[in-house]
């Protein structure tokens, strides 16, 4: 099993997740595109992971590389019809690629956060065995205003209405950061456009604050994690199986 994960930020990687591909002996390959990767032929591919990244889906002046990167999820989920996660802009992405629509998030959501599943992301084969309740790390100030036609919503927030979604069988997206480990938000930290969201919406000294309220409840974040995870691939071996 070969897995592909585009990335858009060097310390945007898949986190926590890293650990459980490791377990599973799952190799992966990361195309930084921000860097300038190229995007390799997705056919030698099983899965695909789109992750977070400061940038937003329309910046495609300042980041052309946006643009095949969107078509790329569209090949992937409407042709090749593989597994997709995608967290964050990954969300984003996902749902501008295939006729959805995405715009401001207001007020932004900044900080540890209260997610609910839906009705029908408690009976969601990868979604089911998550906490109905759960507190989630977000940090983003642009949401999936709209989401793709065919899109069932798994999880909202109170100001925000598609934090999850499923497409098809194994095409899955969040806005919020499941793969939250010990190291991400002292790393995100020192990022300037996450720096600024963060004091702008919590005050100039929000990072430590939040390094701190994230600590005890980092054991409860690794499982969800663990337990999405788990049920993300074992929605995706039927499909890896043909």
């Amino acid at each position: 099993m070969k897995l592909l994960v585009f990335q858009h930020l060097a310390c945007e990687h898949p986190a926590v997740l890293r650990s459980f591909l490791k377990e599973d002996g799952i190799s992966w390959d990361a195309a930084e595109l921000d860097e300038g990767d190229a995007i390799p032929p997705l056919e030698a591919y099983d899965m695909l992971w789109v992750m977070g990244g400061p940038m937003d889906v329309w910046d495609v002046e300042e980041h052309p590389w946006l643009i095949p990167e969107k078509r790329a999820i569209r090949k992937w989920v409407r042709e090749l019809k593989r597994p997709f996660l995608g967290v964050c802009l990954g969300h984003q992405l996902l749902a501008d690629a295939l006729g959805g629509t995405c715009g401001p998030q207001r007020p932004p959501e900044v900080g540890i956060l209260d997610i609910e599943l839906t009705e029908a992301g408690k009976s969601d084969p990868v979604f089911s065995g998550l906490p109905h309740r759960m507190k989630a790390l977000q940090w983003h100030s642009v949401k999936v205003a709209q989401a793709p036609e065919d899109a069932v919503i798994l999880a909202r927030s109170d100001v925000c209405a598609i934090q999850a979604m499923r497409i098809g069988r194994h095409t899955y997206s969040m806005q919020y950061h499941v793969e939250l480990e010990a190291s991400t938000i002292p790393d995100w930290g020192k990022v300037p456009a996450y720096e600024e969201a963060l004091a702008k919406v919590r005050g100039p000294s929000a990072l430590q604050a939040l390094a701190k309220e994230a600590e005890p409840l980092m054991p409860g974040f690794i499982a969800n994690a663990r337990t999405l995870y788990r049920g993300f691939m074992n929605a995706a071996m039927p499909a890896l199986a043909k």
